[in-house]
């Protein structure tokens, strides 16, 4: 491996200049830098991060833990903060939790070993617990689609009861009395805010909380929503409606309607939510309530750097809740 004395020797100038030009380039003059590159180009040079790390005392690297990478939502989520991190010359260390709380509190545990500039989290552990180790040993954080339970960190999400309400609303609004919930794993706040939500639109229309019924699934991808259409189609009475916590479980609904022969939207209507890239794709476009995921993951990167950046001291911890969006496509657009 070759070292930093190595180049310098090479081009001429003190270990010190070589890390100007690596750290502060503008510090040094132009045709110093030029020949110092010139000879980290031909040498291979590759600067040794944990070292810089134990010299400064701070990484450059974020570390993004989602739920699930399967899911196109997370996938722009974590575009978005890479975008911001990209930004500010910081990189990003994405991993998945799949929804396992075990796995979660690995990785947190791995973040903590590796002392990363901070972690951008998008629980699966709804208790918190998991998260003691950050707040342990003070490595900041910042929830991603989940909002903090009171004003000590900050997070970024989503108001997932409007959503509900949104979907709802618009099943209501287009003749439908009863509504067909499936859900999720019950410890995801998102999951059971979706539900209060659509509750909320069903007392709006003088409906009882009977008329959403829950098929609850394990899991948040297309394989649960086949097993939950399947399901649903042995309910009695058959339901006109369907709301999915999700568009992977919508897909799957979709595909398992389609099979039994049952129309796409004349027989059931469909609703899924964060209107990945695949919803208007489908066989029927789904109609879905859009999560900003983008922006989601570029706030929830920017409040980090501003946290762990040169002017920390002056950062005051913030929740910012953005507000999705119903998008109506084909899968619901007629009533019975």
């Amino acid at each position: 491996m070759v070292r930093i004395k190595e180049v310098a020797r090479e081009a001429g100038v003190s270990m010190g200049t070589v890390s100007n030009v690596l750290n502060r380039p503008e510090s040094v003059s132009e045709e110093t830098r030029l020949r110092v590159q010139s000879v980290i180009s031909r040498l291979g040079y590759v600067r040794s991060e944990s070292a810089r790390q134990l010299r400064v005392g701070s990484s450059r690297i974020v570390a993004l833990l989602v739920l699930d990478m399967r899911n196109p939502f997370f996938v722009d989520v974590a575009s978005g903060a890479e975008q911001a991190a990209r930004e500010a010359g910081l990189g990003v260390m994405v991993c998945n939790s799949a929804q396992n709380l075990r796995d979660e509190a690995d990785y947190l545990g791995l973040f903590t070993e590796q002392r990363v500039r901070g972690v951008l989290v998008t629980p699966a552990d709804g208790s918190g617990r998991n998260l003691e180790i950050l707040r342990a040993q003070g490595i900041p954080y910042v929830l991603v689609d989940k909002a903090t339970a009171g004003t000590d960190g900050c997070s970024v999400s989503v108001d997932d009861e409007v959503g509900g309400r949104l979907a709802a609303r618009h099943l209501l609004a287009i003749g439908h009395r009863s509504i067909v919930y499936v859900s999720g794993p019950s410890h995801l706040s998102q999951v059971r805010d979706r539900r209060t939500g659509a509750l909320a639109a069903l007392a709006e229309a003088g409906l009882p909380a009977e008329a959403l019924v829950e098929l609850p699934v394990d899991r948040l991808d297309v394989a649960a929503g086949r097993d939950a259409g399947a399901r649903l189609l042995g309910l009695e009475p058959r339901p006109t409606a369907v709301f999915c916590a999700n568009d992977l479980l919508a897909l799957g609904v979709l595909q398992a309607l389609f099979a039994a022969g049952v129309r796409v939207p004349a027989d059931i209507a469909l609703v899924g939510y964060d209107d990945i890239e695949f919803a208007a794709a489908a066989a029927v476009p789904l109609t879905s309530v859009r999560q900003p995921a983008l922006t989601l993951g570029r706030q929830a990167a920017e409040l980090l750097i501003e946290e762990t950046g040169p002017d920390r001291q002056d950062h005051r911890h913030r929740q910012i809740v953005l507000q999705p969006e119903l998008v109506v496509r084909q899968s619901s657009l007629r009533s019975r």
